[in-house]
C-alpha cells in the first residue's frame, strides 16, 4: 500500500466462516475516534458547486470541508447530489460552477487518473468491477508490471500484491478468482480493498457497508479508525443512519441538490437529521400486528437441500404474510430463495403451492407457477437498464402484449406501464425513461411492477432496500404492506435486523445452510435472532 501502511489488527477468518471480515483487536470494531478540529489541516474544500445534466440541476451551489483525520459523512435521498458531488472530486464530472482546493490550492480535477494522483480515491455505490477480471487484476488494473519484454503482464506479482494487500486487511479472498462469481458483499470489499490500494489521503465511501453483514460493518469501523489516525480524510456517504453517531465527526445533508446544514455528529439527532434529509416526519417504526391463525398456506417447503451449502430447510407460508429470513451472509437465504425460484439446482426437497406439489426446474417455471423472485442485485439480474421503464414493466409477461403476428401491441404496452407508474409512485419523467437514469428506490419499484404486472401469488424479495434512501425505504415498507393486505404471500429477506422485526410477521433465521428457528413477530429481538443466526447457546457457547 505505499511507503505508508495500515497496521489494522483484522485477521483473515478461518476456512468455513460466514463473514469475510473479522477483528483480532479488540480496539478494532469500535468506533473511530473523534477528531479535534482545530489541529487538522485541510484537505479538501469545495466553494459554490454547481452542476447540471440535461434537464437536471443535479447540484446548486454546494460548499463542504473535510480536514485530515476527520470523517465526514454526506447524507441525503436518492437523487439528493450525494453521487453528483463524489464523482466531480473523484473527477468523473466536472463542475459548471464552483471551485475544489486540495490542500488549500485550487485544482481541476479532469479525470479519475488526476483524482488519483491528488490522492483521491473513491469506492463507488454502484460496483465497478469487470466480472470477467480475477479480483487482482481488478485491484491493480492500469498498474500491472510485465515480463516478455513487456509483452506479458505478471500474474504471479499481480496475485502477490494482491495478498499481501488482503494480509494487511483481513480478507480471506482468493486474488485468483474470477470477481464474477463473488457475492455483492465480497465485490463490495474488493472495491473497498482497491481503494486502499492507491494509499490514498482522500478516501471517498459511497455506501461501503450496503453489502456487509454487521460484524464485516465493525471491522470496517475499525479499518477507518486507523486510516484516521492516519490522517486520512474520509467523506461517507451511508443510507444507515444509525452508522453514522458511530463513524462520522460531521454530517452534511443534501436535499434537491443543495446544502441543507452541516452537524456535529456527536450532537446531532437522527430524527432530525432525516428530518433534513426528506423535508417531512416520517411515522415511527412499528412492529405488524399478529395475523389471524387460520390463513390458507400458499407455499410450502419441505426438506429443500442442495450439494453446496442448504441442508433439509424446511418451512410454511401463507397469503397475506411477511415471512423475513435473517443470517449473516452466507447463512443460505438468498439461496433458498433462488432454489424456489428454480435458479439454482437443489438435490432435495419438496415445493407445494396450494397444497399441490410442483416442480420448479428454472426461474421461467417459477413465474408460470406465479412465484416472483426480485434479486439482491436488481441492476444485474432485475432490470435491463438501458431499456425503458415500460419495457422493463411487461418483459415478465410479454406474451400477453403481442399479437398474433408476434408484434408488440404498443397500447397495450403503455397502458400497463403508466398504471404501475400510477401505482406504485415511480417518479419518472415518461414510462420511455431508461430505468438506468432512475433512482435505486425507483428502479426497485420498476422491478415490483414486473412481477405484479405477471400477478404473482408468491413474490420474493431479497434484499429490498440495500442502497436505497430512508424516504425510498418508507415507501417500499407500504408498498410491501399493502401487498400483503391484498393477499400476497411474501419473502422478505433482509441483512437489516430493525428491519426485520418492523415487517415481518414470522422471522425464519438461516445458520450455514440450515433453518435454525422459526420466531413469531411478538417473540423475537435482536438478540434472540443473532444468537439462533449463530448458533450460540444462552451462557455462551455454539449449539451442537
Amino acid at each position: 500500500m505505499g511507503q505508508r501502511q495500515l497496521t489494522c489488527a483484522v485477521t483473515s477468518l478461518p476456512s468455513g466462516s460466514s463473514d469475510l471480515l473479522t477483528v483480532k483487536s479488540t480496539s478494532l470494531g469500535q468506533p473511530p475516534p473523534r477528531t479535534g478540529r482545530a489541529v487538522n489541516a485541510q484537505l479538501v474544500r469545495v466553494d459554490g458547486v454547481s452542476k447540471t445534466f440535461p434537464g437536471v440541476r443535479a447540484l446548486s451551489d454546494v460548499s463542504l470541508t473535510l480536514d485530515a483525520g476527520e470523517v465526514h459523512a454526506l447524507v441525503g435521498e436518492n437523487g439528493a447530489g450525494k453521487s453528483t458531488l463524489m464523482k466531480i472530486l473523484a473527477g468523473i464530472h466536472h463542475q459548471d460552477e464552483g471551485t475544489v482546493a486540495i490542500d488549500g490550492r485550487v485544482v481541476e480535477i479532469d479525470s479519475p487518473t488526476a483524482a488519483q494522483d491528488l490522492g483521491i480515491s473513491i469506492i463507488h455505490q454502484e460496483l465497478s468491477l469487470m466480472p470477467d477480471l480475477t479480483i487482482a487484476e481488478n485491484i491493480f488494473i492500469g498498474r500491472e508490471r510485465r515480463r516478455g519484454f513487456g509483452l506479458f503482464v505478471d500474474d504471479a506479482d499481480l496475485n502477490r500484491r494482491a495478498r499481501e494487500l488482503f494480509d494487511h486487511l483481513g480478507i480471506a479472498l482468493d486474488p485468483r478468482a474470477k470477481v464474477g462469481s463473488l457475492l455483492v458483499a465480497q465485490q463490495q470489499v474488493v472495491e473497498i480493498a482497491k481503494a486502499l490500494s492507491f494509499d490514498a489521503r482522500i478516501i471517498i465511501m459511497d455506501e461501503p457497508t450496503a453489502a456487509l453483514t454487521e460484524s464485516e460493518t465493525h471491522a470496517l469501523f475499525g479499518l477507518i479508525g486507523d486510516l484516521k489516525r492516519h490522517g486520512t480524510g474520509i467523506i461517507y456517504i451511508s443510507h444507515r443512519l444509525e452508522e453514522l453517531a458511530a463513524v462520522a465527526d460531521r454530517i452534511t445533508v443534501l436535499r434537491d441538490g443543495a446544502c441543507v446544514g452541516t452537524l456535529a455528529a456527536r450532537d446531532a439527532d437522527l430524527r432530525q437529521v432525516v428530518s433534513m434529509m426528506v423535508g417531512r416526519q416520517l411515522r415511527g417504526q412499528t412492529r405488524p400486528p399478529s395475523l389471524p391463525g387460520d390463513l390458507p398456506t400458499v407455499l410450502e417447503v419441505r426438506g429443500l437441500s442442495t450439494k453446496s451449502l442448504l441442508k433439509d430447510v424446511s418451512f410454511s407460508l401463507r397469503r397475506g404474510e411477511i415471512l423475513g429470513f435473517a443470517g449473516l451472509m452466507g447463512a443460505g437465504r438468498t439461496e433458498v430463495a433462488r432454489a424456489i425460484c428454480g435458479a439454482d439446482r437443489t438435490d432435495g426437497g419438496e415445493i407445494f403451492l396450494s397444497g399441490r406439489r410442483v416442480r420448479v426446474s428454472s426461474p421461467a417455471d417459477a413465474a408460470r407457477l406465479g412465484i416472483g423472485y426480485l434479486s439482491e442485485d436488481r441492476k444485474r439480474f432485475g432490470l435491463m437498464l438501458d431499456q425503458d421503464v415500460a419495457f422493463n414493466i411487461v418483459a415478465s409477461d410479454l406474451r400477453r402484449h403481442v399479437n398474433a403476428a408476434g408484434l408488440v401491441r404498443d397500447d397495450q404496452v403503455r397502458q400497463t406501464a403508466r398504471r404501475y407508474v400510477e401505482t406504485l409512485s415511480i417518479r419518472t419523467p415518461s414510462i420511455r425513461q431508461r430505468t438506468k437514469h432512475l433512482s435505486g428506490g425507483n428502479q426497485q419499484k420498476v422491478v415490483i411492477a414486473k412481477w405484479l404486472a405477471r400477478d404473482c401469488e408468491v413474490l420474493i424479495f431479497d434484499e429490498p432496500t440495500r442502497g436505497i434512501d430512508v424516504g425510498a425505504k418508507e415507501e417500499i415498507y407500504s408498498l410491501l404492506r399493502t401487498l400483503a393486505d391484498e393477499g400476497k404471500a411474501i419473502i422478505m429477506i433482509s441483512s437489516e435486523l430493525p428491519e426485520v422485526l418492523r415487517m415481518a410477521d414470522r422471522i425464519a433465521v438461516m445458520c450455514e445452510g440450515r433453518l435454525t428457528a422459526v420466531l413469531d413477530n411478538a417473540d423475537a429481538d435482536q438478540e434472540t435472532i443473532m444468537t439462533h443466526a449463530t448458533k450460540l447457546v444462552p451462557g455462551g457457547g455454539v449449539a451442537a
